[in-house]
C-alpha cells in the first residue's frame, strides 16, 4: 500500500507510548517478529490527525520518544508529532526514500535511491554523517516478466523499496543495489565490514544470535557473521532463467525459536535452521510472490502473498495452514504487524485492516 499522507487512528483503549515503544526500526525489533508491545488499536473511533508528505509513503514510519520519522518519494525526510501531527522538521534528500528509518541513541538512519545512506540528528534534523554505497539500482533482466524485446534488459517496477537498517552493538547493517551488505560504524559512518552477494540487495537485515539474515536479488538467503561479515551458510531458492519472474527475496525475515522464516518471488514461504541453513519446510503458494515480510508469534507465521491476495496463518513448525483471508485480489505487499490481539495489514485497494486474531474476524477498516 502506498500513500501520501502519514495517518493517526484514535482508538479505544489505544495507548501511543505503549504501542510504539519498539517501533523504533522496521518491524519492530533485530529478529524482525513484527509483535509490538501494547494493546495496540483494538477499535477504530477517528482521525486524529494526518500529514501530508508530497509523495508517496513507500517505508514505515518509525516511532520512538513522541515522534514518527517517514520518507517520501518526494526526496524529503520527515520528523512528525505524534501528538499533534506537526512537522518537527524535514531534511531534503533531493532523492526518493522508500527504505524504512532505524532510530537508535539519537540518531536516525535510512538509505535512499541516490545511493547514500544517512545518519541524521533525531532532534534537529541536522547531517551527522553520510556514506556513498556503490550506488542504486532496482533488479533488471532481459525478458523481464516475458515482456519484448526479449533481449534488451529491463528494471523490474515490482522492485519498489530499498532496504531498511538494523542497528547493534555500535552497527548498522543494510543492503545495497550495488549488491553488498554493509556494516557501518554508527558513530562515524566507517566501513566495518562488506559482503558481496550476486545481485540487488533490497531485502532488510534480521539479526540474532550475532547473526546478520538477508536475502537478495540473486536467489540466495545469507547467514552472516555480525561482527565479522563472514558467511556462515547460505540457501539457495527456486530460479527463473526465461523471465526471471519467479526469482528473488524481497522478503525480510524474521527469527524465531531457532527458526528463520521468509518469503521468495518463488513463490513459496521457507523455514531455514537458523544454525544451519537446513529446510525444515517449504511451503509453496502456487504461483503467488511473497514480497511482505513475515510476523512470527507463539508459534504462527502470519504472512501474505501477491497475487493471491491472501493472509495466511501458519503453524511455524510444520509449515501446515492453517487459516486464510482473501482480500478479494488486491496485491498485498505490506507486510503484517500484530500488537495485542490485533493483527494490522494494508493492501493496494487502499485500506488497513485489523484482524482479531482470536476470532480471525475483521475488527475495523480503514480507508485512506
Amino acid at each position: 500500500m502506498r500513500i501520501t499522507t502519514l495517518i493517526l487512528a484514535v482508538t479505544a483503549g489505544f495507548g501511543l507510548p505503549a504501542c510504539c515503544q519498539d517501533g523504533a526500526m522496521f518491524r519492530g525489533n533485530l529478529q524482525h517478529s513484527a509483535v509490538y508491545e501494547g494493546a495496540g488499536a483494538p477499535t477504530l473511533t477517528k482521525v486524529k490527525w494526518s500529514f501530508h508528505a508530497g509523495g508517496k509513503l513507500i517505508g514505515s514510519p518509525a516511532v520512538i520518544d513522541g515522534t514518527a520519522y517517514v520518507g517520501s518519494t518526494n526526496g524529503n525526510f520527515y520528523a512528525v508529532d505524534i501528538g499533534s501531527g506537526q512537522e518537527k522538521w524535514k531534511f531534503e534528500v533531493k532523492s526518493r526514500v522508500t527504505s524504512s528509518a532505524a532510530v537508535s541513541e539519537g540518531t536516525v538512519y535510512f538509505g535512499a535511491y541516490d545511493g547514500n545512506f544517512y545518519a541524521i540528528e533525531a532532534t534537529t534534523g541536522k547531517l551527522k554523517w553520510k556514506f556513498q554505497t556503490g550506488g542504486e539500482r532496482r533488479f533488471s533482466a532481459k525478458h523481464l516478466h516475458g515482456v519484448q524485446p526479449a533481449g534488451e534488459a529491463m528494471p523490474d517496477p515490482f522492485d519498489c523499496y530499498l532496504s531498511s537498517p538494523a542497528v547493534w552493538n555500535g552497527s548498522v547493517y543494510f543492503g545495497s543495489g550495488d549488491g553488498n551488505v554493509y556494516a557501518l560504524d554508527t558513530a562515524s559512518g566507517a566501513v566495518k565490514w562488506k559482503f558481496h552477494t550476486g545481485d540487488v540487495v533490497h531485502a532488510s537485515p534480521a539479526i540474532a544470535d550475532r547473526t546478520v539474515f538477508i536475502g537478495s536479488w540473486d536467489s540466495y538467503f545469507y547467514a552472516l557473521d555480525a561482527a565479522n561479515g563472514q558467511e556462515k551458510w547460505r540457501f539457495k531458492t527456486g530460479d527463473d532463467p526465461d523471465y526471471h519472474n519467479q526469482v528473488g527475496i524481497q522478503s525480510s525475515a524474521a527469527v524465531a525459536n531457532g527458526t528463520v522464516f521468509f518469503g521468495c518471488r518463488d513463490s513459496h514461504l521457507y523455514a531455514l535452521d537458523e544454525k544451519t541453513g537446513e529446510k525444515r519446510w517449504a511451503l509453496s503458494t502456487e504461483g503467488s510472490w511473497i514480497v511482505a515480510s513475515p510476523a512470527v508469534r507463539n508459534g504462527k507465521v502470519y504472512v501474505t502473498t501477491s497475487d493471491s491476495s491472501l493472509l495466511m496463518v501458519v503453524d511455524a513448525k510444520s509449515g501446515a495452514v492453517e487459516s486464510k483471508m482473501d482480500f478479494n485480489h488486491w496485491y498485498v505487499f505490506s507486510s503484517p504487524a500484530v500488537a495485542g490481539g490485533i493483527l494490522y495489514v494494508g493492501s493496494t485497494q487502499g485500506k488497513v485492516v485489523a484482524i482479531d486474531l482470536a476470532s480471525f474476524k475483521v475488527a475495523w477498516t480503514f480507508e485512506t
